[in-house]
């Protein structure tokens, strides 16, 4: 296909400038949309953005650490109104406090005594209290008292917390391997509990809309000039009109439901030029219309065969039979164009289409001819002699001959007969189709051929519509369909020799 002149040329000044502007909406847009992503997966993630820990299997123990990843929690639990919990952070306080004196001073001293002993306190009521449920990490405390039971080797968490931290245990031990089993296994499950505040509305505590806002108007003076860009290209279309043709852009104004900002999105980055959709959706459309185009066909079948039962079934049958007579008709318009379409096409067919196979119908007049004669009139045992078939053949010829021109002759000469207005005939011939369609309505009507012949036409539909409802499903599937539609885009003409690879 010839490109056109006009596709050749530079764009404008002005076409430019604004095909920049929607890249940089779409940019703005798609980061717009990666920031939704990360605040509706950040309180799910949350204890993953705390400690940087990937668990690939968590049946395993098998940690990832990453820790090139910054800790992006005391930045972002104020905008979902996060805040430590008071038990927690106070358990962790007393632990990193008892580690100082412990670490300076040793475990003789009576102050250590008391600090372990108030450990012991602290872990037992964090145990039995369970501060983790207000955070939704019931599972972090089961996983603390799994850790204690199998450190302490006992059944209950309770007893393996007081004998972790009593001062025989940890004399005999070392502070230090103990030190590093709660800082390494214990602290960390403690650390990802937290507090989050309830708004006036009875709602988690979300400060999101505080970014998304500059976003949200940014995108509605967008959406404001593209309809009137819109509009200044077709100046009748109404303003509502170009305003519902962004119809697309609405998610992104909707303060619910943010994940579909991701179909303005991308339709944005794809009209920018920025990412190519073209053969992810042409792959889309192709199953889709595939599928839709069979069952489409299957329905329009399925209501065809019943429209034409119902009519064939119908006992006014006879009556609606006997409407195809002119003078029964309301449209009279339709009938002149019915009339003027076989005056046009008659005398084409008589005149100059048949005289034009002259040549084929003598040839195959006389091959039927030839044929009939030396089959009927010719004796067996004369068959065989040569002047006998010349005879024949030359008889046969001329009969052909006389006949087809005889019938060119007279087809012609009606054809020229029928170019000519004659009143006269129209009339006739418009008399002759309504009595043909008055007499078929009038036998039906009286003879017992009308029921059995209906009970026959819809036996045949109901067959005809079962049967192509089987070659359908038998070659109804789409995979297949979609294949041969590939074989019919992809596949190089005929007689042109196929790329090497």
């Amino acid at each position: 296909m010839i490109r056109p002149r006009w596709q050749g040329l530079n764009p404008s000044v002005g076409a430019r400038g604004w095909r920049r502007w929607d890249q940089l909406i779409a940019v703005i847009a798609a980061a717009n949309f990666g920031w939704v992503i990360f605040d509706i997966s950040y309180i799910p993630l949350r204890n993953f953005w705390l400690q940087r820990n990937l668990y690939p299997i968590p049946s395993f123990a098998l940690v990832i650490p990453l820790p090139w990843l910054p800790d992006l929690t005391p930045v972002y639990d104020p905008v979902k109104g996060i805040v430590p919990h008071r038990d927690t952070q106070n358990y962790l306080d007393q632990f990193h406090a008892m580690d100082q004196l412990i670490v300076e001073n040793g475990l003789s001293t009576a102050e250590a005594t008391e600090k372990l002993i108030n450990q012991q306190r602290l872990t037992v009521e964090l145990i039995e209290t369970n501060p983790f449920l207000s955070s939704g990490n019931a599972g972090a405390l089961e996983k603390l008292k799994n850790r204690l039971r199998s450190r302490a080797n006992t059944d209950s968490a309770r007893e393996a917390a007081v004998q972790l931290l009593s001062k025989p245990h940890l004399q005999a031990s070392g502070w230090d391997a103990e030190r590093q089993f709660w800082l390494q296994q214990i602290l960390p499950l403690v650390e990802i509990n937290y507090w989050r505040g309830i708004d006036e509305s009875g709602q988690p505590t979300d400060l999101s809309w505080r970014i998304d806002t500059p976003f949200q108007l940014l995108f509605l003076l967008d959406i404001g000039l593209r309809t009137w860009r819109l509009k200044r290209r077709y100046p009748a279309i109404r303003w509502r009109d170009a305003l519902l043709r962004r119809w697309i852009d609405l998610p992104l104004l909707l303060p619910v439901a943010r994940w579909l900002r991701v179909i303005p999105v991308t339709e944005r980055l794809s009209r920018a030029g920025l990412i190519q959709l073209e053969p992810l959706r042409a792959v889309i459309s192709r199953g889709v219309v595939a599928l839709l185009a069979m069952e489409l066909f299957e329905v329009i079948t399925v209501r065809v065969v019943d429209a034409l039962q119902q009519l064939i079934r119908s006992p006014r049958l006879p009556q609606r039979i006997r409407g195809f007579c002119s003078y029964q008709g309301t449209d009279q318009n339709e009938d002149r164009e019915l009339v003027e379409l076989l005056r046009l096409w008659m005398p084409l067919l008589l005149s100059q289409v048949g005289p034009n196979m002259r040549p084929q119908l003598t040839a195959l007049g006389e091959h039927l001819l030839f044929q009939s004669l030396n089959q009927t009139v010719i004796p067996e045992p004369l068959r065989g002699v040569a002047g006998i078939q010349q005879a024949e053949s030359a008889l046969s010829r001329q009969l052909a001959e006389n006949l087809v021109d005889s019938l060119l002759g007279l087809s012609k000469g009606a054809g020229n007969q029928l170019e000519r207005r004659d009143p006269a005939l129209e009339l006739l011939s418009n008399e002759a189709f309504n009595r043909f369609w008055e007499e078929l309505a009038r036998s039906l009507e009286q003879g017992p051929v009308l029921e059995r012949s209906q009970e026959l036409l819809a036996s045949f539909l109901e067959d005809l519509k079962r049967s192509s409802f089987q070659q359908l499903r038998a070659q109804g599937d789409v995979d297949e369909l979609i294949r041969e539609l590939d074989g019919l885009s992809f596949s190089p003409p005929t007689g042109q020799p196929k790329r090497q690879a």
